[in-house]
């Protein structure tokens, strides 16, 4: 198959599933039954669900009750230039690279103070965005956040129910508008709950991959200059397998889609929860200090489903970057 027959070829499915579909999504005011929700995960499109599927008491996470309850324990935070962590970033090669944010250990009051710009004059962005089960994980590694254990439940029940399955990890989530979360896709079925703030997704199908032009990435990381203590982007070493991302930087920017994607944006405000089904691409903005609680739950890798979702990306592999005159991203 040429790559003008596979970009016809994926065109055809996005347009059929558009025509089925459209940009439409469902909102369930109250959290759903099991039964709702496992079909939610057959249709697999997402929910806006106007009910925190986290318990009424994370409201009571204030600053102040943050860090009595966490105290001087470090918590790790993701620490950037731009408020960009793994994302795709011009080097000062001016080369392309997909990277890592610096991690530092810091106090909770230390870092809730950072998200205040008159008490961090350097401009560096810092995101708690540790995932993988920070607050608690399917194996038996010991939370950072174990003060905070007691107010979030280990799993939604009407989840594990209809899954019938644990969740694979909780995370939790703070930050303030400057940070940003690229373009990509999760293998997960996500239950993701705004506790303060909001945050607006933009969502697009899994049948609409192609239009995410992605490429394959050195990999680079942030780290603090032992001249200067700023961050600089530091490539990791050539043996370090390239990353595969999307070169769409920012979504909703003038054509940095094609005219035949068809983004969702939904708004989850606080008190608020997504089902975003596993394999939909999103992008994330917040707006003020933003606290969330996420749940994933593994997909289903049996059957056509993890199949499909790496068809609908594509074929062949993806191209490397910096090569042929690939140097822009959109």
């Amino acid at each position: 198959m040429t790559d003008i027959d596979e970009r016809r070829f994926l065109r055809h499915i996005s347009q059929e599933y558009f025509d089925l579909n459209g940009t439409h999504y469902e909102t369930f005011d109250t959290l759903p039954s099991s039964l709702d929700f496992s079909k939610m995960v057959r249709i697999a499109r997402p929910v806006l669900i106007k009910e925190c599927a986290a318990p009424v008491t994370l409201f009571k996470w204030t600053n102040e009750y943050l860090i009595e309850r966490c105290a001087d324990r470090p918590v790790s935070v993701a620490v950037t230039p731009n408020g960009r962590a793994d994302a795709v970033t011009r080097g000062p090669d001016n080369k392309l690279y997909f990277t890592e944010p610096l991690t530092e250990q810091m106090p909770m009051a230390e870092f809730l103070s950072k998200l205040s710009p008159e008490n961090n004059p350097s401009g560096e962005v810092h995101y708690l965005q540790s995932q993988n089960g920070n607050l608690r994980a399917s194996s038996a590694q010991i939370s950072e956040f174990e003060s905070l254990l007691e107010d979030v439940p280990p799993h939604l029940h009407w989840c594990t129910d209809a899954l019938d399955t644990l969740p694979d990890a909780v995370n939790l989530w703070i930050g303030d508008s400057r940070s940003v979360t690229s373009i990509h896709s999760d293998p997960y079925e996500n239950i993701y709950s705004v506790i303060r703030g909001s945050k607006t997704f933009t969502l697009l199908p899994p049948t609409e991959g192609w239009c995410m032009n992605e490429r394959t990435y050195p990999h680079a990381t942030y780290e603090r200059s032992a001249e200067s203590s700023s961050l600089v982007m530091v490539p990791s070493p050539p043996s370090t397998p390239p990353i595969r991302w999307s070169s769409v930087i920012d979504p909703n920017a003038p054509h940095a889609l094609p005219l035949e994607a068809h983004p969702i944006h939904i708004t989850v405000n606080a008190g608020e929860s997504l089902y975003l089904p596993a394999g939909w691409w999103h992008y994330v903005q917040q707006s003020g200090v933003t606290i969330a609680v996420n749940y994933w739950y593994d997909m289903e890798s049996r059957g056509m489903s993890w199949v499909w979702l790496n068809v609908l990306r594509g074929i062949k592999e993806p191209p490397a970057a910096n090569e042929e005159g690939e140097t822009e991203v959109i």
